[in-house]
């Protein structure tokens, strides 16, 4: 009749031996950290700018050719400007100094004919 006593005790045992490991799980886990981060949304206003007194500098030696595109920019604190002067055609890089701006047109040369329209895009 001894076998229910060992029984007990094993079930016992193994109780304890359960619940020892189920409080280390937790110990472990209770010392998890999570810094503090951040979310969120918003929106802001996006306003155009103002291109004023175009001018194109033709090639003096073939004046079929547009050698540069200058124009005036408003706000004059835009940092990034480009021009394309035909749709699908190459954006130029322009330099601006306080809203004069100036495009170099030569790489690759733009042509009087292929110079259709006028695109700037600009940002600050």
């Amino acid at each position: 009749m001894r076998l229910p006593h060992l029984r007990r005790r094993r079930t016992i045992l193994v109780a304890l031996l359960a619940l020892a490991v189920a409080c280390g799980v937790y110990a472990y886990a209770a010392t998890n950290t999570v810094p503090n981060s951040n979310a969120g949304s918003g929106s802001g206003s996006i306003s155009g700018y103002t291109v004023s007194n175009i001018a194109y500098t033709l090639n003096s030696t073939t004046p079929t050719n547009l050698d540069q595109v200058a124009f005036s920019i408003t706000p004059i604190t835009t940092t990034t400007v480009k021009a394309q002067l035909a749709s699908g055609g190459t954006w130029y890089s322009c330099t601006n100094s306080a809203g004069s701006v100036t495009c170099n047109t030569t790489s690759p040369q733009a042509t009087v004919s292929g110079a259709t329209q006028l695109s700037v895009v600009a940002a600050q």
